[in-house]
């Protein structure tokens, strides 16, 4: 019996078969669960395609989480092939080029409104837009971010707006706790995917772990991250919420 047996899961973010976000719907099907993806734009054909990678099919539903429309049709959208929801992956997040880079001090708001909808509001977004298909006995909400406690190398705004992610999970976790909601995030290590490509410097990330990780830390493994997600998906944290758990080589731990 796989740990997600039974379970309904909504997995966003599938881009490739190297994100975090393919091997949490992968790993998810091997223990069991039944998964629904979501992408949008140019993206949807992308993911449709990867999805024919996984272990079991997987239907891909079109969602832009910035978008109230897409929002509101969202339960309905995914009434069409999973009767509710034990689950959902929040693996979304995107600044604008002049958000990242070194140029902290010079992005304007719009790019940082940008920055902070995309990746930190769309928790709160998705999550109520999903709550109508969560069962009486709870669900799961487990987002992906990056150690915000710390200002990093060229990371900038995206540092900014996963700090309001790394809080907004907090609210989250307050407000819905009576509806047996948990909401936790994975702080995993620095992993080159699509997403890594489009951060200037991030080779100075990977200097970061290979001198600082306890654990050897190997920037093209994304299966740990994925394995933390599942297990917080799961019914083995069943009091755990507004948790921040690391999965980055114990790097948080070690001073410089």
């Amino acid at each position: 019996m796989g740990l997600l047996e039974g379970k309904k899961i909504l997995v966003t973010g599938v881009l490739t078969d190297s994100s975090i976000a393919f091997h949490v719907a992968r790993l998810a099907q091997e223990q069991g669960a039944d998964v629904v993806l979501s992408s949008f734009g140019r993206a949807l054909s992308i993911t449709t395609r990867i999805a024919g990678r996984l272990p079991k099919p997987a239907p891909v539903i079109e969602l832009d989480v910035t978008s109230e429309e897409h929002l509101a049709a969202l339960p309905g959208k995914i009434k069409e092939h999973l009767p509710y929801l034990d689950g959902v992956v929040h693996s979304i997040g995107f600044a604008p080029e002049a958000a990242l880079g070194g140029n902290f001090l010079n992005t304007e708001w719009q790019d940082v409104a940008t920055a902070v909808h995309v990746s930190a509001y769309s928790l709160k977004s998705l999550t109520m837009a999903c709550k109508p298909l969560f069962p009486e006995s709870g669900a799961s909400v487990v987002g992906l971010t990056f150690d915000a406690t710390v200002a990093w190398p060229k990371y900038d705004w995206m540092g900014v707006a996963k700090a309001a992610l790394e809080s907004c999970s907090r609210y989250l976790a307050r407000d819905l706790g009576a509806d047996k909601v948990r909401s936790n995030l994975i702080a995993a290590g620095p992993i080159k995917t699509m997403a890594a490509k489009s951060i200037p410097g991030f080779s100075d990330f990977e200097d970061v772990w290979t001198a600082r990780a306890p654990l050897a830390w190997d920037v093209s493994d994304p299966i740990p991250a994925a394995q933390g997600t599942v297990a917080l998906l799961s019914d083995w944290f069943p009091m755990t919420t507004g948790e921040i758990v690391h999965v980055d080589g114990g790097v948080h731990a070690i001073g410089g």
